[in-house]
């Protein structure tokens, strides 16, 4: 027995509303190879026998949980701290969405005022939001705070960030006339300070990401003086399960903060929802979007929290909004909440050394593999770059059969080189699994080879 909600009748209403002859053509953008036109499913099953048919499919599929996980490239397989969702379990937390009558919800907004201090207290900044729905819409709201406190209308990326973020930033900024400018990286895979010194001119922000996509760390302060001489702001996306072992990029000269909260305290969901991180200084607080919690006192005296500063159409004049964005994935942005205070800050600095250290030992293992070859001399944190000796996307396919998702195959005509394999090592990786993807790398190379 199956429920099929829409009737003919709905289906053709919609599809004469749309302009569009049939439910394929509806379809119609989607590429075919990534289209499914039907479950396997044989026809006259019962409830028991179809859910028994759907979890054999579904158990074909392996996930990072069923391999050893080097994969990153902005999402990481950091361990969760069991405190963490066995607190936003409780009724009060899960069944949060946007506060309608914030004052009513005083836990909910003590809750996100906390995670607005440590924010600030990590990025070095002097305020943050609520939290926005990841950390690409984050990005996309720092140029737009940008480009209104400027009243420029070009940004300029420095270096390598995350070319998804970068897609954002072009279908975002396009119905807004915006001009992204991207610069190349330099011989050592960090920003080309001369090259974005001669981009800069007119420029409303330079973005660096640091580390950046290839895990290098970026000088930020240097990046600042450039950004800065050119009248523009400094927007910084920051891995905060860094913050322990690096300088705040506030403390640096960045004006914008943003970051991705999915290494703290999120699984990786198989892509989401995550949690956006914003924070600037007081001089964009008013461009600042999203919610802002405040703390006030009531007519009686004590302590309470409001929502302040909401600056888009919904609360103010359209004319003067910053910014549709109303909410944010509170559930997500809570955990990152309970993951840093579970932490503290000598938690967060042994998260950071435990890092550096195994993803250090992970390069110079993997180094030592006949024709694996070091693309950068940079500093790193907790992701590198090495070259293989072979097609990097066939090593990664042949690991993944020996239960190690090995990490990202850099496509080379983005990147510049060959053979590119991007290695992720987080403080859950052991040294046992460290060297067993080195076996498995070394004779994918060999059997390819």
């Amino acid at each position: 027995m199956e429920f099929a909600p829409h009737t003919d009748d709905d289906i053709a209403h919609m599809l004469a509303a749309t302009g569009l002859a049939s439910i394929d053509d509806l379809f119609a953008p989607i590429p075919e190879h990534l289209r499914l036109s039907a479950l396997d499913v044989p026809a006259g099953l019962s409830e028991p026998e179809v859910l028994r048919e759907l979890t054999a499919l579904a158990a074909r599929n392996r996930s990072a949980d069923d391999l050893v996980c080097f994969l990153g490239a902005g999402a990481y397989d950091h361990h969760v701290p069991s405190v963490v969702w066995a607190l936003l379990s409780r009724g009060e937390f899960a069944t949060s969405y946007t506060p309608y009558q914030p004052e009513l919800s005083q836990g909910v907004l003590q809750a996100l005022f906390e995670y607005q201090t440590m924010i600030c207290e990590l990025t070095g900044l002097d305020v943050s939001n609520a939290g926005l729905y990841d950390g690409a819409s984050g990005l996309a709201e720092a140029v737009n705070m940008a480009t209104g406190a400027t009243g420029r209308s070009k940004v300029v990326i420095a270096g390598a960030l995350d070319l998804r973020y970068t897609g954002v930033l072009r279908t975002q900024g396009a119905g807004l006339h915006v001009e992204v400018a991207r610069t190349r990286w330099g011989s050592d895979g960090t920003v080309d300070l001369g090259a974005v010194r001669a981009a800069a001119g007119g420029a409303a922000a330079v973005i660096v990401q640091h580390p950046n996509f290839f895990g290098c760390l970026e000088d930020v302060a240097a990046s600042a003086e450039v950004a800065h001489a050119a009248g523009a702001r400094l927007i910084v996306h920051h891995d905060l399960t860094a913050a322990g072992v690096l300088e705040a990029p506030g403390a640096l000269g960045a004006d914008i903060v943003v970051a991705e909260g999915q290494p703290l305290g999120n699984h990786l969901s198989f892509g989401g929802p995550y949690a956006g991180v914003l924070a600037c200084r007081m001089q964009d607080v008013r461009r600042l979007p999203g919610r802002l919690v405040g703390e006030t006192v009531d007519r009686n005296g004590a302590r309470a929290f409001v929502l302040t500063l909401q600056a888009r159409e919904q609360h103010i004049r359209r004319a003067k909004a910053t910014s549709n964005i109303c909410t944010n994935q509170t559930l997500n942005t809570l955990a990152v909440a309970v993951a840093l205070a579970w932490l503290g800050p000598q938690g967060l600095r042994e998260l950071g050394e435990l890092c550096l250290a195994k993803a250090h030992y992970a390069r110079e293992r993997l180094l030592e593999i006949d024709g694996v070859e070091p693309v950068f001399d940079a500093p790193f944190f907790k992701e590198f770059v090495v070259r293989l000796p072979v097609d990097a996307a066939a090593v990664v396919r042949r690991c993944a059969d020996d239960g190690y998702l090995a990490g990202l195959a850099v496509d080379a005509a983005r990147a510049g080189f060959d053979n590119g394999l991007l290695v992720a090592v987080t403080e859950k990786r052991t040294r046992d699994e460290i060297d067993g993807l080195c076996e498995v790398v070394a004779r994918a190379c060999k059997d390819i080879a």
